[in-house]
């Protein structure tokens, strides 16, 4: 689909780690026509807002990486925000999308949509066949919403709508705070920390024993390039998938990740477990069959990635 390369493009959430990551593959594949807003020229909350830059831009694809999003701490602190401001969001960049005639959407969701204790590993239609993860239900059931707009944007009215939904991300631009971080980077951060102050042990959540899958941001915006350029709505619906699963299919357990993150830092203290603090779901691995069936798969393995990731940290954020 070579005439995507003319077509106006917006990415919706571009300063965050995977929105920033979409710009850069677009940029370096050729897209001229790419188009974002920062959040201090529209909120993305405020309907109105969303309608008049729509009508006033007239994107023709639709990227939407904006979302409200953290880690188990922020999930369970903030469960109002979660589902509020992820449901509206979305809601308004569909909606507006439809009304404006956009030709394509790419949404993005996440791989905590999935049940709780669903069988691994995770297939894309294991969707809704079971109740979810009480620590990150309000941000799950908001993207699940999200899957569902579109899929029925296109059962009522033929849109172009499809959806990625993404195992655990880690990248440049990645949230570092400790409250409000995922549990890579804020391993990163944790270690880096305890290596500079010199301490001799770290603390981490829960008993390290869960198995948590991780996917290089750059791999995921290769992923959400290839679905924009090659997979429609048609093909999805029709065959009753409401997403695909992007990710690398491969998982580790905390505790392993801990000594993987702390090797490359070189760290050399302790790492202990504080078990009570909640672990999360057991286990989260993407089946990732489909995408990989369809031409796309990822490249960038974990300890390569990771040494990107503290790398950039340390330019960046030191």
């Amino acid at each position: 689909m070579n005439s995507l390369k003319s077509k106006k493009i917006y990415v919706a959430g571009h300063t965050g780690m995977v929105g920033s990551a979409i710009l850069r593959k677009l940029k370096t594949d050729g897209y001229k026509k790419v188009i974002f807003q920062n959040h201090s020229g529209l909120d993305l909350r405020k309907q109105s807002a969303v309608k008049k830059f729509f009508a006033d831009t007239k994107p023709e694809v639709v990227i939407i990486a904006a979302a409200k999003v953290g880690g188990i701490l922020a999930n369970n602190t903030y469960r109002a925000e979660f589902l509020y401001d992820n449901l509206i969001i979305e809601a308004n960049l569909i909606h507006a999308s439809y009304l404006n005639k956009v030709e394509k959407i790419v949404f993005l969701g996440s791989s905590c949509i999935y049940p709780k204790l669903a069988p691994q590993p995770l297939k894309e239609e294991y969707l809704l066949t079971d109740i979810l993860e009480y620590t990150n239900e309000p941000y799950a059931i908001a993207k699940i919403a999200g899957i569902k707009l579109c899929e029925n944007y296109y059962r009522q009215y033929g849109c172009n709508y499809i959806s990625a939904m993404p195992t655990n991300l880690y990248g440049p631009n990645d949230n570092f705070n400790l409250e409000t971080s995922h549990v890579l980077p804020a391993l990163i951060r944790k270690i880096h920390e305890a290596k500079i102050e010199e301490k001799k042990l770290v603390t981490i959540w829960g008993t390290g024993k869960p198995l948590r899958e991780f996917m290089y941001v750059e791999d995921l915006a290769n992923a959400i390039v290839f679905m924009m350029e090659n997979i429609n709505a048609k093909e999805l619906y029709e065959n009753g998938i409401t997403h695909l699963n992007v990710g690398t299919g491969k998982d580790i357990t905390i505790s392993d990740l801990a000594k993987l993150i702390s090797e490359i830092i070189d760290f050399k203290g302790k790492i202990e477990y504080d078990t009570s603090k909640p672990d999360g779901t057991p286990r989260k691995l993407m089946d990732v069959s489909r995408i990989n069936s369809l031409g796309w798969k990822y490249k960038t393995e974990l300890q390569d990635g990771i040494s990107k990731t503290y790398e950039w940290f340390v330019k960046n954020k030191l």
